[in-house]
């Protein structure tokens, strides 16, 4: 690990070059949609008053003759054409895999019709405007300030303070549209626009607040994507948790792990996950979850979450059997009682009495 002086030096230089203005300028401009806007921009908003005003939409919810109609129904998890696409793209090897892309996908199954490739021509636009301004300029660090420079006063991106919990922070192409993001979404944002100037940055899944660190010769530092990209160094992690857990969770190692791009996209789909059973859209969890599925298939906790999502949707023919399957795998389960009475009722053709179970 890099020194904290090795650091300071790093930081003294990008700071002669002005990116202490970076924090201020962020709020100052909004990005324009220019000759990309399309019919994705258009499409009315999934929510208008922040997360909390987010709900279940009325069909999603299943008459009872529906339900007895999905309980009799082969039980599979499905993998639309769609999804095939996702899995062939978290197939290939970690520089082989186009994280910009599976973030779009994962965005897709929301808007159906989004076109990828125009998205991800945005994120070379962007390289490309950094490019232009840098000139015959290649040193790492300089091309990082230009970088920072670009998202944040220029194209004026920010972290969504004011709903943090909007699901559009998570889709990429809303991102990109609305300049606003949440610390996953700008850190992919700086990671793809950073890759395509050759820069050695790498994401860092850390507790409540996803990182990209900067990799270079002299230096190591993190950036907070969250917060203007501003410097973080890596003895001021204990204070970060602090701020978010209030002192309980200590410090360990592989919290500033490198992450993986799949490692990445896991985390956009169980926050994914975590919003949707929050505001009760058991539906777009359920899809959530098996995405996650296929990203982690060994996963037992998500076999477990898919198959309560089942029951809560009433399709309970289904929700038995993965239920089932989770206590083959995993037979000592803490929860292993609660989930095998659900299965009684289950078996029994009740609807159980324990809906509530968490996801």
């Amino acid at each position: 690990m890099f020194g904290r002086l090795q650091a300071r030096r790093c930081l003294g230089e990008l700071t002669l070059r002005g990116l202490h203005d970076v924090d201020g300028a962020a709020a100052r401009q909004t990005p324009r949609a220019g000759c990309f806007e399309s019919a994705v921009q258009r499409r009315k908003p999934i929510l208008r008053g922040g997360y909390d005003s987010l709900r279940p939409r009325a069909h999603m919810v299943p008459s009872r003759s529906t339900q007895r109609r999905r309980a009799s129904s082969p039980v599979k998890t499905p993998v639309t054409a769609l999804r095939r696409e996702l899995a062939a793209e978290l197939a290939g090897s970690e520089p082989e895999m186009n994280l910009g892309r599976a973030a779009l996908l994962v965005a897709k199954e929301e808007y159906p019709q989004l076109p990828v490739d125009l998205y991800i021509a945005r994120l070379d636009q962007v390289a490309e405007e950094v490019k232009d301004r840098l000139a015959d300029e290649t040193a790492p660090l300089v091309v990082l300030h230009e970088v920072l420079d670009t998202l944040y006063a220029r194209r004026g991106i920010r972290g969504n303070r004011s709903a943090y919990y909007d699901p559009r922070n998570s889709f990429l192409n809303d991102v990109l549209d609305r300049g606003l993001g949440s610390p996953l979404t700008l850190g992919i944002v700086l990671l793809e626009v950073g890759w395509r100037l050759g820069l050695p940055v790498e994401g860092v899944s850390f507790p409540g607040n996803f990182l990209v660190r900067y990799r270079g010769e002299a230096c190591s530092l993190l950036l907070d994507p969250f917060d203007g990209g501003r410097i973080r160094f890596e003895d001021e992690a204990q204070r970060l948790l602090d701020q978010v857990y209030g002192g309980i969770v200590r410090l360990q190692d592989e919290f500033l792990a490198p992450a993986t791009k799949r490692d990445v996209i896991q985390r956009l789909l169980t926050n994914l996950k975590s919003l949707y059973v929050k505001v009760g859209d058991h539906a777009r969890a359920l899809a959530a979850v098996e995405r996650l599925m296929m990203v982690t298939p060994t996963a037992t906790g998500e076999a477990r979450s898919r198959g309560v999502l089942l029951v809560r949707l009433g399709r309970f023919d289904e929700a038995a059997t993965q239920l089932e399957a989770y206590l083959r795998r995993e037979p000592a389960a803490p929860d292993s009682g609660r989930i095998e009475r659900m299965l009684r009722e289950l078996r029994a053709g009740r609807e159980p009495s324990d809906r509530g179970e968490p996801v």
